[in-house]
């Protein structure tokens, strides 16, 4: 990836992450849930792009911010990788003994911005 290509893709994240934090302050998880359901696949951007590609731009902003939670990291990432016009999921997942969630990203079944240990480690609770 180019120069200006990989500059827009960093502003993109932050502008992604921007996003999140108004919409989880104005309408909670709730709000962060209906906006992924709402179709991002139709505001396509024209270009080929890696979903690995995404995923190490989101990691490298990860560090310039502020702590980030997991289910912040993997809402980014699955709105930028659908962006592209990758199908993605947000994958939410608990165990109850002791207690541990986590949210990662799943394409086409494989996640790709977390160990994949989760998948079978934890119960799935949601997907979207």
């Amino acid at each position: 990836m180019g120069k200006w290509p990989g500059a827009f893709l960093h502003f993109r994240v932050l502008c992604e992450f921007i996003r999140y934090d108004l919409v989880f302050r104005a309408r909670g998880f709730a709000g962060i849930r209906q906006g992924m359901a709402s179709g991002q696949e139709d505001r396509r951007i024209e270009g080929g792009i890696e979903s690995s590609t995404i995923c190490r731009a989101v990691a490298s902003e990860f560090i310039l911010l502020k702590p980030l939670l997991c289910l912040q990291r993997s809402v980014v990432t699955a709105r930028l990788l659908r962006g592209y016009g990758i199908r993605a999921q947000v994958v939410v997942g608990f165990r109850a003994n002791p207690f541990l969630s986590h949210a990662w990203v799943e394409v086409g079944g494989r996640v790709v911005n977390d160990s994949p240990a989760y998948q079978t480690r934890l119960e799935i609770l949601d997907r979207f």
